[in-house]
């Protein structure tokens, strides 16, 4: 029999987390982690502009769930395993207190990602899981067999090969383990997964999630730089929608109301090759009815004054004349002289201005792949592989995505706790035989 070893693939949250509590909880387990680049943790280095958006501050279940357009029921079973109270917990007992941000966002009291960096690295140094870096995964397969019945996930039954797995590295090095934890995040295309499929597994075409919307040659790029606290933006012909802040940047739309819109719609999106047509309401409160009436109010109320003087609804200047010009709105018009086919141009452009995008741009700090292991073929309470006994995912190789606001990595904590967990439930005796 070999020793008992687990092998944990790829460097990031969810890899750290299933290594060091692995280790931790495990002290008979030898834990290796191998990750093929020069860098461990890269996405909670960048995240958050530098500050790791750890969690969020939500304490339902119910409520949690609803932030994941990917892998939602999944984690409703997960979450009662390790939750985001656990998640604060954990870091709180290692002398890392989290603070909680206006939008629920969480980050570390410190305000640097580099505390959880260093927390996470003194974790792997104190229970000993030794980390190969410049390591690349090329091959894995299952070596001892026995013959076993099993059924696969349709009810045929079929003959497999079950036990300890033999990992061919790309330095020509093999390693060879009684457990395996895949968590090098997701691939952004079919293909990379070929290692995964070859044992059995099946894919999730992949596609991108969290990523701004392009808007060529528009000339709202030239107001680059405008953030709007409030506004609703839709996808025209369906009924994907998000309301919140908007950026407007030097090459289209961005801001959290874009990035979680994009989530929503990631499939959609792909399959239309990133060229649709979004309506924004700049001024979400209002329908063009209602806005009607708010414009004879402001009629009677300031008709003296010049419209460009006067925005009635709290927009960046800049924007509010730009969307004037849009209108034909002469620069000397006041509300009381504001003809009514002007008037009507300014209603509809507020609620519902058309832009065309052709193209997408995403953010490697926001960086997330919808798509991966499918999850009818692993086990939501222990993360271990419903086909190969002994194998574990964790992390955004799982089809499991979702908006931003620390939910990400509040998949990536849970799904490596449950995993680490699960292994000091089992024993590798009753997995595998010699």
């Amino acid at each position: 029999m070999l020793p008992h070893k687990l092998v944990v693939i790829g460097g990031g949250a969810a890899g750290f987390f299933c290594a060091v509590n692995a280790a931790r909880l495990n002290p008979q387990l030898q834990v290796v982690l191998v990750e093929k680049t020069s860098k461990l943790l890269s996405k909670v280095k960048v995240s958050g502009g530098g500050r790791c958006n750890v969690t969020h501050s939500c304490f339902s279940i119910a409520e949690m769930i609803k932030k994941y357009p990917r892998g939602n029921s999944f984690l409703k079973k997960a979450f009662h395993h390790f939750f985001t109270t656990h998640t604060i917990s954990w870091f709180q007992e290692r002398g890392i207190p989290l603070k909680t941000e206006a939008d629920g966002r969480m980050f570390p009291e410190s305000n640097t990602s580099q505390t959880i960096i260093d927390c996470l690295i003194l974790e792997a140094e104190k229970y000993s899981v030794e980390i190969l870096m410049n390591t690349e995964v090329k091959a894995m397969s299952i070596v001892n067999p026995i013959a076993a019945e099993r059924q696969s996930l349709s009810g045929e039954k079929i003959t497999g090969e079950e036990g300890n797995f033999k990992i061919n590295l790309g330095n020509n090095r093999t390693v060879y383990a009684a457990y395996v934890c895949i968590a090098c995040g997701g691939y952004p295309k079919t293909l990379q997964y070929e290692w995964l499929t070859k044992i059995g597994h099946t894919i999730q075409k992949p596609v991108p999630s969290l990523f701004t919307f392009n808007i060529p040659k528009n000339i709202i790029t030239a107001l680059m730089g405008i953030s709007v606290e409030n506004v609703t933006i839709k996808i025209a012909g369906t009924k994907l929608m998000q309301t919140g802040p908007v950026l407007i940047t030097h090459w289209g739309l961005s801001g959290p109301a874009v990035l979680k819109l994009s989530a929503w719609a990631a499939t959609e999106l792909a399959e239309k090759n990133y060229d649709f047509i979004i309506t924004v309401n700049w001024v979400p409160a209002y329908n063009e009815y209602s806005l009607k009436q708010k414009m004879q109010d402001v009629r009677f109320e300031v008709g003296a004054q010049k419209i460009f003087n006067r925005n009635p609804f709290g927009l960046p200047a800049r924007l509010w004349e730009y969307l004037l010009q849009q209108c034909g709105i002469h620069e000397e018009i006041r509300w009381a002289d504001l003809p009514a086919k002007e008037q009507n141009k300014l209603i509809k452009i507020l609620c519902s201005q058309e832009f065309e995008v052709h193209g997408k741009t995403t953010f490697k700090e926001e960086f997330v792949t919808a798509g991966g292991i499918n999850l009818n073929e692993v086990e939501a309470h222990t993360m271990q592989s419903k086909l190969i006994p002994g194998l574990f995912f964790a992390g955004e190789i799982l089809n499991i995505d979702g908006i931003t606001g620390g939910f990400n990595f509040q998949n990536a904590w849970t799904t490596g706790w449950i995993a680490a967990n699960t292994l000091r439930e089992i024993s590798a005796d009753n997995i595998f035989n010699s």
